[in-house]
């Protein structure tokens, strides 16, 4: 047996129950900022086990905010249907029909709707008193942000330079018709970009933020999405430039987007955090940094004070998984094939087939100091090419504060809407 898989025999504990979750909850400690990783977007138990410690943290820790891995407007449906801002009586379904971007999956499906209904029901309990929110932090919704400024500024402050501003950023992308990758090719030749229009209205409504109502958060809302269109345009013109430069937009404005929350919400906010491996386990502790990348996970750390930062990396050694064969396609159930030899996860396996917990602290961070490859699973899977793609070299003690290992998992249940 190698020196690591005696550590990991060493050090790790069982995971058998949602009450061993305490271990992690301890060592969290006053931590205001927890990052709750993924190795795939289509794996069932790295939903469900997000989902039992996100309550743990907002019971018994008072974190009131969630940021995910997915479009602020899309995710601000669930966030007005948690809070009671929507008016009637929605299905948690019908309020997750709002993630309508492939993949849809990530966040329209069975765990998910669970965990939504929970909140909602959290949030009528403690009558308004702290209500937990949830935001969505990606990149994506150009279009779709410059859509709900203006419809929100028509109503407002219909004759406001705001709006005039609004309406050029949205008439300048309207030629590219919805597609990003038109945009960016075209944003070739500099003289067609939207750089200065969306930078602009950014400008202003901050200028003027102090005019805006701040019922039902309305200000932060229109600040985001603002936000959103400046940041994508952005991230879409550095598209075909550089993946490593649209990387670190995408990541930037995540961690732009988590900060603005946080202060909007004032100096008590805590904040849980829900995305992939690859964004919250800190970059400098894997390849990506040299090839000059960074993610949210360094920025965090490197922002804040090193006791308010905890992150939580997530594997498996086989199983199944939702994902899909090409980039816009249909998913499907794929078999999760045994962890390659002398990887992470396949050293978590052989030190025993059992779900682990193994938190990572300053008495035994050096024992997992040495590089190793480490499962990262997409929403486009290739099992039989996973060998050459899907290994991300990383010092894992560095990379993470504590990692769940779950020696076998099933595939994310999505919701399969009727579209007849």
């Amino acid at each position: 047996m190698s020196s690591l898989e005696q550590s990991i025999k060493k050090y790790a504990m069982p995971f058998e129950t949602e009450k061993d979750l305490s271990t992690i909850l301890e060592a969290i400690g006053d931590a205001k900022i927890v990052l709750l990783g993924e190795a795939s977007h289509g794996t069932s138990e790295f939903y469900s086990i997000r989902v039992e410690l996100s309550k743990r943290l907002i019971l018994e820790k008072g974190f009131t905010l969630i940021a995910v891995e997915g479009d602020w407007p899309s995710s601000q449906q669930v966030n007005r249907y948690i809070k009671g801002y929507s008016e009637g009586k929605e299905d948690v379904k019908d309020v997750l029909k709002a993630f309508n971007r492939w993949p849809t999956w990530m966040w329209a499906n069975e765990e998910m709707a669970d965990f939504i209904l929970w909140l909602k029901e959290h949030n009528q309990k403690i009558e308004g008193r702290q209500n937990v929110g949830f935001y969505g932090i990606d990149v994506y919704s150009l279009w779709e942000s410059l859509e709900e400024v203006i419809t929100y500024l028509s109503k407002t402050n219909p004759g406001s330079e705001d709006l005039e501003l609004a309406k050029k950023a949205f008439a300048c992308f309207e030629p590219f018709n919805r597609h990003p990758e038109t945009y960016a090719m075209s944003s070739i030749n500099i003289s067609e970009a939207c750089v200065d229009e969306v930078s602009k209205l950014l400008k202003s409504i901050r200028a003027h933020e102090d005019n805006y109502n701040h019922v039902q958060e309305a200000d932060l809302n229109l600040k985001i999405n603002a936000m959103v269109a400046q940041n994508a345009e952005e991230y879409y013109r550095a598209m075909v430039r550089s993946d490593e430069i649209s990387w670190n937009v995408r990541d930037e404005h995540m961690v732009e987007v988590i900060n603005e929350v946080m202060d909007y919400h004032g100096h008590v906010a805590k904040i849980i955090i829900w995305e992939h491996n690859t964004h919250i386990g800190d970059a400098s502790a894997t390849d990506m940094e040299a090839a000059g990348m960074v993610n949210v996970g360094q920025i965090l750390r490197l922002q804040n004070r090193k006791e308010n930062v905890y992150s939580v990396g997530f594997g498996t050694y086989k199983g199944t998984v939702i994902a899909a064969d090409q980039w816009a396609e249909p998913f499907k159930i794929m078999k999760v094939s045994a962890a390659i030899k002398d990887s992470w996860e396949h050293a978590m396996h052989v030190a025993g087939d059992f779900n682990k917990l193994l938190i990572f602290d300053d008495d035994n961070r050096h024992l997992f100091a040495e590089w190793i490859g480490h499962r990262a699973i997409g929403v486009v899977y290739n099992p039989e090419f996973e060998a050459y793609g899907n290994y991300v070299p990383s010092k894992m003690g560095s990379r993470y504060d504590a990692f769940i290992f779950l020696d076998e998992t099933k595939a994310l249940n999505p919701i399969e809407y009727d579209n007849s």
